[in-house]
């Protein structure tokens, strides 16, 4: 074989196996998670048996209320909190056993933020370096890296404190980048933030992970899961009710969202009775005073529906008719729309 034919085979070899490589379902997992549970203080089961898997230099994200177990999950997965059974993998380490190589690997973004507002931009960044073992010109060159991808070099030789909050936000994930890991741990980054700061934060959240890095989103905003992470998985009550693209888990709801607000509250017995006998609905479900139903055509089901709650003398306000959505999802896995569920999840 002539030489120019070998380097033609080793060609064609070698772009198939980046081909293969750049495959993210052929990618290690970022995280394995088998079996977590965790209960805290007076029999509070945060974790009960939470099984997911992060495929590598994607975006998934945890989906669930303020309470849902998403925080714990986060700490134990960034080593801040044990297990009482169950185990973990990040970045293929594993958490329990090598915790010191597991921060070494990650970096993390809390719902608190850990900006030193005394300090300038510049400074935060410096001293998070340092800490992770950056000096000289490896130092300053990463610094000013960051200070310009996201947009606060011209701020950055102001203290912290005079920051906006989508700014402080910014300086929260630089500083978690700040020593390049292979896997980014968001938890609420965009709580708190105005629409064009919490915009603005997707475009680089999505940024990073064109880039191939690995982030874990712990999210309570609906849109937020839709729009940025390949996979999603649902959480409620410490364990996951569904996992998948959000396509694909509102593809298993068919036909449209009907749902009927109405003007009074009326007993679920008497609604469910009125609607039993419409057959274009299905899945229907009764909260406080809101009908939830599901129907192959929804403009075509209004009507039997109007007719049938008037007939036993329950009063509309009004109808909603939308294609199905993760709020859809939510309400079918767990029996209570999202909104109720963080409304429970205050309430205690």
């Amino acid at each position: 074989m002539s030489l120019r034919l070998q380097f033609q085979t080793y060609q064609k070899r070698l772009s198939a196996t980046l081909k293969e490589l750049s495959n993210p379902e052929l990618l290690p997992a970022a995280i394995e998670v088998r079996s977590l549970s965790k209960t805290y203080r007076y029999s509070v089961k945060a974790l009960d048996g939470l099984n997911l898997s992060v495929a590598g230099g994607s975006i998934f994200a945890l989906l669930g209320p303020n309470g849902a177990g998403k925080s714990t999950t986060i700490k134990i997965l960034t080593t801040l909190s044990k297990p009482d059974s169950g185990e973990a993998r990040v970045a293929g380490i594993d958490v329990l056993r090598e915790p010191q190589r597991v921060r070494r690997s990650i970096g993390c973004v809390a719902q608190k933020s850990g900006v030193d507002e005394n300090c300038t931009g510049r400074e935060n960044l410096t001293l998070q370096g340092q800490l992770h073992g950056l000096h000289g010109a490896d130092l300053k060159q990463r610094v000013d890296t960051l200070l310009d991808r996201f947009s606060l070099a011209s701020a950055s030789a102001r203290v912290a404190s005079t920051y906006s909050g989508g700014m402080k936000r910014k300086l929260d994930i630089a500083l978690g980048l700040i020593h390049r890991p292979r896997v980014l741990f968001l938890d609420e980054p965009t709580t708190g933030l105005d629409p064009e700061a919490r915009a603005e934060l997707w475009e680089e959240i999505a940024r990073l992970s064109a880039e191939g890095l690995s982030i874990l989103l712990t999210t309570h905003y609906l849109e937020e899961a839709d729009r940025l992470a390949q996979n999603i998985a649902i959480i409620d009550r410490g364990h996951v009710v569904a996992e998948g693209t959000a396509e694909a888990l509102k593809g298993e709801l068919r036909g449209d969202s009907v749902e009927v607000e109405l003007a009074e509250a009326a007993p679920d017995e008497a609604i469910n009775a009125a609607l039993r006998n419409v057959a274009v609905l299905s899945e229907v479900q009764v909260s406080a005073k809101t009908v939830h139903a599901r129907a192959e055509h929804g403009a075509t089901a209004v009507p039997p529906m109007l007719v049938a709650l008037e007939a036993a003398g329950v009063k509309v306000a009004s109808v909603k008719v939308a294609r199905p959505t993760l709020d859809d999802v939510y309400l079918r896995h767990t029996g209570k729309t999202f909104q109720q569920a963080e409304a429970q999840q205050a309430n205690r």
